[in-house]
């Protein structure tokens, strides 16, 4: 018992120690950029913002950190921590390395509603509201498929509907990108699926945070159980868990974060597979350490490609291809180097 209270005390105190960091990382971010603001700048102006008192900060900066980049970190904090948190969810539940939080067609679902409406130029917000509501659609086409197929392993009929769901959606957004007008809707189109945190606002970030809130919640209360559902259905029924339940209440969780965070960022892809991998190398495969090591990283690892993405050359990179550029390499590299396994 006493090695288990060091252990917890010792977790705590990691993470203690690397929201410091999150932190200390995201003045950085807001200082970098076109426009460079000192770190003492930005902390004398978010602290004359939160509580209410004059500032002595330059006009210009005050809009700048306010209005541009305190949206903008706090947007690539959340759905970094968002999109880690629901490929290590998927990756122990499915009890496979390779899986993302795309695997249940969720990703490609809000792609699919994000693109209808830019096609029927929509405004923003209802872009948002449909790209979110695209993503649980096609998550509930999977699970419905998964629910009336019966006789099979429930997780590999799960992963199967997935791929199928993904690749009717994926069809519908390639005929949409066909009639789209290519002088207008098209570079839209285009871009937004590559992913970018460019025009986010602080109303973007208030309208995912209550999402990702709720998202979160069944992960963190059930993390217990997820180290038992890794042991595979019959043994955790064995044990006394409800292993459709649990599934369903994880998979809803998981799926609410990622949808929340494509909804206003586009696909941005390898976060959800990558950083679990690299948070189970550092604290090991327990969920309990594992999820908050996952949702720092995740913050992290999205604050330093966004900020790159932003400040290296002319014009601004898409997230989709950074992660990509960054991610698929450094995957490649874990598998190769990697001695300790995944569960």
């Amino acid at each position: 018992m006493s090695k288990d209270r060091q252990t917890a005390g010792g977790s705590w105190k990691l993470v203690v120690f690397g929201a410091a960091l999150v932190l200390l990382l995201a003045v950085l971010s807001m200082a970098i950029g076109k426009y460079a603001v000192p770190p003492s700048t930005i902390l004398r102006a978010l602290a004359a913002g939160i509580t209410g008192t004059p500032s002595d900060v330059d006009p210009i900066q005050q809009t700048v950190i306010w209005n541009v980049r305190l949206p903008r970190v706090a947007a690539a904090l959340l759905i970094g921590a968002a999109l880690s948190a629901a490929g290590a969810t998927y990756q122990g539940l499915f009890r496979n390395p390779l899986v993302s939080p795309d695997i249940l067609g969720v990703s490609v679902g809000a792609s699919l509603g994000a693109v209808l409406a830019i096609f029927m130029e929509m405004p923003v917000a209802v872009i948002q509201l449909m790209s979110f509501c695209g993503g649980l659609l096609a998550v509930g086409a999977v699970y419905a498929v998964g629910a009336a197929v019966r006789g099979r392993d429930p997780v590999l009929t799960l992963v199967l509907a997935g791929v199928a769901i993904g690749a009717l959606v994926g069809a519908g957004i390639s005929l949409i990108k066909i009639l789209a007008d290519p002088y207008d809707q098209l570079p839209a189109i285009t871009y937004w699926l590559l992913g970018s945190l460019t025009a986010v606002t602080r109303a973007d970030v208030g309208s995912i945070l209550p999402a990702i809130i709720l998202g979160l919640v069944p992960l963190v209360l059930l993390r217990w159980r997820m180290n038992i559902m890794t042991l595979g259905d019959e043994e955790a029924r064995t044990l006394g868990i409800d292993t459709r339940l649990t599934r369903l209440a994880l998979i809803t969780g998981a799926t609410l974060i990622t949808a929340a965070s494509v909804s206003i960022a586009g696909i941005i892809g390898w976060i959800g597979l990558v950083i679990p991998h690299v948070a189970r190398l550092l604290v090991g495969p327990d969920f309990r350490r594992l999820l908050p090591a996952s949702i720092l990283l995740g913050g992290a690892y999205l604050l330093v490609v966004d900020t790159l993405a932003r400040s290296i050359a002319m014009i601004e990179i898409p997230l989709g291809i950074l992660t990509a550029v960054v991610g698929a390499p450094f995957f490649l590299f874990l598998l190769a180097s990697g001695k300790r396994g995944w569960s």
